[in-house]
């Protein structure tokens, strides 16, 4: 359970009456984060962190088990009646954040059904984004969190290096993408780490997918650029980290493919500069602002069109977070990034039918400010001999 005091603090700041907090089938990853809670959710739950008074929980009589140690009161229902007559005694009058998004413009953050918001405000409540609190509350990492990622960073840089030094060296044995996802898998799992889904190998034309998954029948050919993304952690239930990293088989890459690389390494440190001087100024960044400063070095490069997501996306206990994304593509992210959370960084230049790029490192903003991760990220293509 997060701070109630600092929670407290955080809705007097915001002029809010409190937090109001909702799950089904866990449609709302943020609710089990800030609570903290086990056990079966197939019913509704509500649960308001007020700014004055104890917390309150409304759930299901048969879904009670999770809450024992609630520091609060629980109020259990079972008919519809029950709990509409629940929830107006509690929210009426009352200006409350929830995980909603105006026009679905953050889709990580718009998490309640648009059906849940009308009846509260059929039942009196002013029901407003919850953005800054979850950034703060629920995005934020835990000091042996940030520890655990330092550690799979690390690993994980490791095993990408060592993996495409060997691979690109050998780009006449034909290996296939799903035997090295095979062997990265093996050999990321065999110094500890965990994986939810396996790591994205592609060869060729086919980095220039950014979501391609990994062929037996493809197999890795002399002047392929290859692509390798992997992301793992030392448990399910903390903070992964996640990388990209670049090899070319050969020893003379095309012009293009090192303009490419190039190109995209600049906008990678460019958005990690802008970061970082916000920081050293204590300049709010928001992080559609650190999308721009990547953004503007592919555009320049003319490139722009061929950048086709994202900057970097948020991390905290799920790979894709609900804190701020580094983001004035998709969507328009104007939550400010703050001390506590963790994003990626990974621009991306792709061309169909020839090669696609990506150059991926995590950042953490720890107290001492902005910090990378892995420690040395790449610098330089990785080529054959």
């Amino acid at each position: 359970m997060i701070d109630l005091a600092e929670l407290r603090q955080a809705l007097a700041e915001a002029d809010l009456d409190g937090w109001l907090l909702f799950d089904f089938h866990e449609l709302n990853p943020v609710a089990n984060r800030v609570l903290d809670r086990t056990g079966m959710n197939t019913r509704r739950l509500f649960v308001l962190l007020p700014r004055e008074g104890e917390p309150v929980a409304i759930v299901h009589k048969i879904e009670l088990q999770g809450l024992e140690n609630f520091p609060g009161r629980v109020i259990p229902y079972a008919r519809w009646s029950e709990l509409h007559a629940a929830l107006g005694s509690l929210v009426a009058g009352r200006k409350l954040a929830m995980e909603v998004s105006p026009e679905d413009a953050v889709p990580y953050l718009d998490r309640v059904p648009f059906g849940v918001v009308e009846l509260l405000r059929r039942l009196g409540a002013t029901v407003v984004p919850s953005g800054a609190l979850v950034s703060r509350f629920a995005a934020r990492w835990s000091r042996s969190e940030a520890e655990d990622h330092r550690a799979a960073a690390e690993i994980l840089a490791s095993v990408a290096r060592e993996t495409l030094a060997r691979v690109v060296r050998q780009g006449d044995e034909k290996i296939s993408e799903s035997t090295l996802q095979a062997q990265v898998v093996a050999a990321v799992e065999a110094r500890g780490l965990v994986f939810d889904d396996p790591p994205i190998v592609a060869f060729g034309a086919n980095s220039a997918n950014p979501h391609y998954e990994p062929s037996p029948r493809a197999t890795l050919q002399s002047g392929d650029v290859v692509l390798l993304d992997l992301w793992a952690g030392r448990s399910h239930t903390t903070v992964f980290a996640d990388q990209t990293w670049i090899g070319f088989a050969g020893s003379r890459p095309p012009q293009q493919v090192v303009e490419v690389w190039r190109t995209v390494r600049q906008a990678r440190d460019a958005a990690i500069e802008a970061i970082r001087r916000a920081a050293a100024d204590r300049h709010p960044i928001a992080g559609y602002e650190a999308d721009r400063a990547a953004r503007m070095v592919v555009e320049r490069a003319g490139y722009g069109d061929a950048f086709v997501h994202r900057t970097g996306h948020s991390i905290d206990r799920d790979l894709h977070g609900s804190g701020p994304h580094i983001d004035d593509y998709e969507t328009h992210d104007d939550r400010q990034l703050i001390p506590g959370i963790g994003f990626s960084v990974e621009p991306g230049i792709y061309l169909p039918g020839a090669f696609g790029i990506r150059s991926e490192v995590n950042v953490y903003w720890a107290e001492s400010g902005p910090e990378v991760t892995p420690r040395a990220p790449q610098v330089d293509l990785i080529v054959g001999s």
